[in-house]
C-alpha cells in the first residue's frame, strides 16, 4: 500500500508542472482600471450598463501603447467603444481625481488622460511600482459639457498599456454649477500612502474630505458618516 501511495505521489509531482504550464493564465490578466469617476469598466462591473465579458474582467483592457481606444483594440471588449451604449456621466468641475485600482501593480512609465485625441494630463510613473490605488488630479483645461476621458497607464518595462474610459459632464456639479472657477479641486489629491493627521484635507472623487484624526489609506467615501473621513461637498 506504501508502495503504491509513493508511486502516485511521484507521478503527481510529475504531472503538475505541465498542468502548471498548460492551464490559461487568468490570475496573470489582472492589471488594473479607473474606479473614480466611475470608469464604463466599473460602470459594466457594477451592472449599471449591460456589458459582455468585460463585466468579469474590469481590469483586463490592455493593449499597445498609443491607442485611442476604450477597448484596447479587443473585439471582446467592443461595448467600451460604443458611445450610445447609455453610459452615466459623473458631473465634474473643471479639475477631477481619478483613481486608479491596480490589482498587479506593474512598473509605470506615465498615465496620461485625453479628450477627443487630446493630452490634457500627464504624470511621471518613475518606472516605479505604483500604489494599488493611485489619485492624480486631472485638469479638464477649456473642455465643459459631456466628454469621454481616455485614461492610459503606460508600463514601464512592456510595450503595452491599459486603457479606461470615463464619461464626464464638465461643469455639470452638483453645486449648481455656480462658475467663476469655485469648482476647482484646492486640496491635493488623496494618496494612498500617505499619513494624514486630523484637519489635514485631500480631493477625492470631485469632493473635498477632511481627516477628523490621524489616517493612512482608508479611501474618501467608504468609512461612512461615522468614519475617518469629513465630505465637505463637492469641488
Amino acid at each position: 500500500m506504501n508502495t503504491k501511495r509513493r508511486a502516485a505521489l511521484t507521478i503527481g509531482a510529475l504531472i503538475a508542472p505541465v498542468l502548471a504550464v498548460s492551464l490559461p493564465a487568468s490570475t496573470a490578466s489582472a492589471h488594473g482600471w479607473v474606479t473614480v469617476p466611475t470608469s464604463r469598466q466599473q460602470q459594466c462591473a457594477e451592472g449599471t450598463v449591460d456589458c459582455g465579458q468585460i463585466k468579469y474582467e474590469p481590469q483586463s483592457v490592455e493593449g499597445p501603447k498609443g491607442l485611442q481606444s476604450c477597448s484596447g483594440g479587443h473585439t471582446e471588449y467592443a461595448e467600451l467603444d460604443n458611445d450610445s451604449k447609455g453610459w452615466k456621466a459623473a458631473p465634474v468641475g473643471t479639475t477631477a481625481t481619478f483613481t486608479w485600482h491596480n490589482t498587479a501593480r506593474h512598473a509605470t512609465s506615465t498615465w496620461q488622460y485625453f479628450i477627443g485625441g487630446q493630452k490634457i494630463a500627464e504624470f511621471d510613473g518613475r518606472n516605479q511600482q505604483p500604489a494599488a490605488d493611485v489619485s492624480q488630479q486631472v485638469n479638464f483645461g477649456g473642455f465643459t459639457g459631456r466628454q469621454k476621458v481616455l485614461a492610459v497607464w503606460n508600463i514601464a518595462d512592456t510595450g503595452n498599456a491599459f486603457y479606461s474610459c470615463v464619461d464626464v459632464n464638465i461643469g455639470g456639479g452638483s453645486d449648481g454649477g455656480s462658475g467663476g472657477g469655485g469648482d476647482t479641486c484646492a486640496a491635493p489629491a488623496w494618496d494612498a500612502a500617505h499619513v494624514y493627521s486630523g484637519g489635514d484635507t485631500v480631493s477625492y472623487g470631485g469632493h473635498t474630505w477632511r481627516a477628523k484624526w490621524w489616517v493612512t489609506g482608508d479611501k474618501p467615501g467608504t468609512t461612512g458618516q461615522w468614519g475617518v473621513w469629513e465630505d465637505l461637498g463637492a469641488c
